[in-house]
């Protein structure tokens, strides 16, 4: 897995880029179907704009995209909201394919046992 981190009206120092990598890089551990993660920082240059400092992610998994944005006054602050933002997205859909694959698993067993039923009825009957 990679994280490749780029920026956007700003330069990014090798302390951010070590800052992101690892803030990031705890949060990809938890699930093991990531590709690929690009980080985009960028930079509001109107002085009137609020939440000057944004960061996005665009994380590449098996099942699909993650996206997530967040913005604040420093570029630590918004890394940091990206990062918990991106911890609940990623756990979210790492439960969401756990559920779908033990749905799965559950309802062969409900057949099973309706078919086991069954067959207990059709033996009393006789």
């Amino acid at each position: 897995m990679h994280i490749h981190v780029n920026g956007r009206n700003i330069e990014i120092t090798d302390a951010i880029k070590a800052y992101v990598k690892e803030k990031i890089g705890k949060v990809a551990t938890r699930y093991d179907q990531i590709q690929g993660i690009d980080v985009v920082l960028s930079v509001i240059k109107n002085p009137a704009a609020e939440g000057k400092h944004i960061a996005e992610i665009i994380c590449k998994t098996n099942s699909g995209i993650v996206r997530c944005e967040e913005a604040a006054e420093s570029m630590y602050a918004s890394i940091d909201l990206l990062a918990d933002k991106f911890a609940r997205q990623i756990t979210k859909l790492k439960d969401k394919n756990i559920s779908s694959d033990k749905a799965s698993i559950r309802t062969d067993l409900k057949e099973e046992t309706v078919e086991e039923e069954t067959e207990e009825i059709n033996a009393i009957e006789e």
